[in-house]
């Protein structure tokens, strides 16, 4: 490698010269891509797919069928399209699909509250509220980023495959809160632990093999749904849940701890172990590089949320506008997949040209991240996603298949400006507190997505309130990234004290 030469002769030279930093020996042995890396960043990155399994099953389960009358009325008249279904009698009109095929027919949700019939959406984006504050900090404390993924995945595979047995939209909502609980952490430890496996030259690459395995199992929904849309909406939960279980098996014993945690939590054996494993060097290099290494090591604290308290002491200016970032992120994300039951178009394909979207978003970022300065990148992005969205509504009065071409554009363009902020994150923050920190990124996009359930509901009668909204909220939002360090191709730092130190030279 062109960098073996010097950074080996800081490791054989006198006591007083400059001795490489963990990031500097780290990137020394994990710089080639081998093949084992390869293999450890697909399975990792492969839970992305059951994440977005969950994340957007409800498009399908808890979608409101159409219905035909059965019958004209003596008094009156019974058309589907004008006719208000809640103020006819029930013998008049009947589903166009299986009574099982969505919540909303099974229990008779069709007249309720459009608070009601949003709440399982709103419990699933509040359990990944609640499990991100609980669970989150665990990958930078004492589970580790391995550790963690595989407790996440199993809690999620196991809320869905009960939640095939719920009798009523209580139950229901309630299992739908465990399945987000689960689901909080699973994109933010894939994404870390990928990242942290490769040298800084695959990083970029290796994130978004995760944003293109999201964009897989997205693209399998309506494909799992169309198979079965004479089905219960159950058999969706059970195509999702099992195979989720037996990924799990796979995580537990074949992915590798993050070598970068081990080293900061003090555990230079196992780091050692996991580098000789899967890093295409020379193992007595790795030895060489590795032993005599001083490190700054975090202070270990049995407090799971000493990462919070260090990001919010040290890193609050910073924490708060990539948040604020996400947050208007998160309502174009979630809030346009949830809404296109509301616009006059197949669900089945709206949904596909949606998960469509995500895969070129994807690749450019795949083939682009390297190129793109992170802070204009997010600048353009989200201002595209916010002019079509707001364009969406006035369109959709000319025409339904511009309004749907505006939509993924503005879908697209959000997906993009997301992906480039996960990885902007992880070069913003330190190997102590990285997982942490996006996590609340990941948080607050959620809790941007926790409002569109009702946005969407309000859509049926003034588009502005849904589409509108969220155009506004992510062109503003994003204006935020204007405070935020420039990051790309820089290194990544390990601890905190070297963080303050780089900033503290950049400074000079």
């Amino acid at each position: 490698m062109a960098e073996s030469t010097p950074l080996l002769s800081q490791f054989n030279s006198p006591p007083e010269s400059k001795r490489p930093s963990l990031n500097e020996a780290i990137e020394e042995c994990i710089a080639d891509f081998g093949f084992a890396q390869f293999v450890q960043a697909v399975l990792v990155s492969f839970a992305w797919v059951f994440d977005a399994q969950q994340t957007f099953i409800s498009v399908f389960t808890e979608v409101e069928p159409s219905w035909h009358c059965t019958y004209q009325l003596r008094n009156g008249s019974c058309d589907s399209v004008f006719s208000n279904i809640c103020q006819l009698p029930r013998d008049s009109w009947a589903w166009d699909r299986p009574i099982h095929s969505s919540i909303v027919s099974e229990w008779e949700l069709q007249c309720w509250s459009s608070l009601i019939k949003g709440l399982p959406a709103s419990s699933f984006f509040m359990g990944c509220l609640a499990g991100g504050l609980v669970l989150a900090t665990l990958a930078d404390s004492s589970l580790g980023r391995k550790n963690l993924l595989f407790l996440s995945c199993l809690l999620m595979s196991f809320s869905a495959l009960i939640t095939v047995f719920a009798s009523n939209i209580w139950i229901y909502s309630a299992l739908k809160f465990l399945n987000g609980f689960g689901r909080a952490t699973i994109g933010t430890c894939a994404l870390v632990l990928s990242s942290e496996l490769v040298g800084k030259r695959w990083r970029g690459q290796v994130g978004v093999l995760g944003f293109l395995c999201f964009t897989l199992g997205f693209l399998s929904l309506p494909a799992i749904a169309y198979i079965n849309r004479d089905s219960s909406w159950r058999t969706l939960y059970l195509w999702t849940s099992i195979p989720t279980f037996f990924y799990c098996i796979l995580v537990h014993f074949l992915v590798r701890e993050s070598p970068r945690w081990l080293l900061v939590r003090g555990r230079k054996d196992e780091a050692v172990s996991v580098i000789t494993s899967i890093a295409a060097t020379k193992n007595n290099l790795i030895t060489k590089n590795l032993s005599g290494l001083e490190i700054e090591q975090e202070p270990l604290n049995d407090d799971i949320y000493s990462a919070i308290k260090i990001l919010l002491k040290k890193k609050l200016r910073r924490l708060s506008a990539v948040m604020v970032i996400a947050f208007g992120s998160g309502f174009v994300y979630y809030g346009m997949p949830l809404g296109l039951s509301n616009l006059n178009f197949n669900l089945y394909l709206s949904v596909t040209f949606n998960a469509l979207s995500e895969l070129p978003a994807s690749l450019v970022t795949f083939f682009f991240i390297d190129k793109f300065n992170r802070k204009c990148s997010l600048l353009v992005f989200n201002g595209i996603s916010g002019i079509c969205s707001i364009l969406c509504v006035v369109m959709g009065k000319i025409s339904g298949n511009l309004q749907i071409g505006l939509e993924m554009v503005s879908f697209f363009s959000a997906c993009t400006g997301f992906n480039i902020l996960l990885i902007y994150t992880i070069e913003l923050f330190p190997t102590s507190v990285r997982n942490s920190a996006l996590s609340m990124v990941r948080q607050a996009l959620v809790f941007g997505g926790l409002f569109s359930p009702l946005l969407v509901a309000a859509a049926s009668k003034n588009g502005f309130v849904s589409y509108g909204i969220f155009g506004l909220v992510i062109g503003i939002c994003g204006l935020f990234v204007i405070s935020l360090p420039e990051t790309r191709g820089k290194t990544l730092c390990d601890t905190m004290e070297e963080e303050e130190h780089k900033e503290e030279r950049s400074r000079l």
